[in-house]
């Protein structure tokens, strides 16, 4: 049995957008049974921008999951936002999870937006100033809820589905200098402290589509500007009734932009 999964971030609606994504999401039941979206669906996060986002993604024949990104939040009107989303019957996540029923099995998702802070050897630290400790704080704060919300699901085949980045891989092609504020170590971390059979990410627009935890998560980022197309699908086989671990096929090219 497979789980079919179509992703994609970084879509970045407005009232010019509108329209562009939703023929081939008309087409999706026919490649993916869920579609999981990596945050930054507005441009700054406004009510009126989530309107549109809900006019693309809404009402689709299969359950759309969601988390929020950095520009979702950019105009403080996140309640507005999330709001506006669920009304339209997608599912939004922040430090919490969601399990979908599939015909290959039982999918469970478990979102958090992420934050900056960087990587190994290269990462801020709880040390010094208030305003440095409260970045890590909220950092490393934001990494225990999605180990929380992964470890607690019951389910056939785990997924994270983050904005902010777990790992350097994907970054690559991005300047080094700014991958303290494309993601963390932190959110690796929290991956491999469950039976994690993918985690997708957005964000990096110049980055990289592969990469996979120190643990052996493979790691997937969606951003539309690095997977050039609508969305792009995995597939997942889950772990059977003796615990063996699932397997992954394909980067899964679907549908291309137009």
């Amino acid at each position: 049995m497979v789980i079919r999964i179509a992703a994609v971030g970084d879509v970045h609606l407005d009232e010019d957008v509108v329209g562009r994504f939703r023929p081939a999401l008309e087409e999706l039941p026919e490649h993916a049974d869920v579609l999981l979206l990596a945050g930054d669906l507005t441009r700054h996060g406004t009510e009126a921008e989530a309107r549109c986002v809900a006019t693309e993604f809404g009402g689709l024949a299969v359950p759309v999951v969601t988390v929020l990104g950095n520009h979702d939040y950019h105009c403080d009107e996140v309640p507005q936002v999330i709001r506006v989303l669920e009304d339209a019957g997608i599912t939004v996540l922040e430090g919490t999870n969601t399990v979908v029923d599939t015909p290959g099995g039982r999918l469970g998702v478990a979102g958090v937006k992420g934050f900056g802070g960087g990587f190994a050897g290269r990462c801020a630290s709880n040390f010094g100033e208030p305003e440095m400790k409260a970045f890590v704080n909220t950092t490393t704060a934001i990494a225990d809820q999605l180990g929380v919300a992964l470890r607690e699901m019951e389910c056939d085949a785990r997924v994270a589905l983050t904005h902010y980045s777990p790992v350097p891989d994907t970054l690559a092609g991005e300047p080094p200098e700014i991958y303290p504020f494309l993601g963390c170590y932190q959110l690796g971390q929290a991956i491999d402290s469950a039976p994690t059979d993918l985690a997708v990410h957005g964000h990096a627009h110049a980055g990289t589509e592969r990469g996979t935890t120190p643990g052996g998560v493979r790691v997937r980022n969606v951003a539309h500007p690095v997977i050039k197309q609508a969305y792009s699908v995995y597939h997942l086989h889950p772990r059977s009734t003796s615990g063996q671990v699932s397997t992954m096929s394909g980067s899964g090219i679907s549908q291309p932009w137009s």
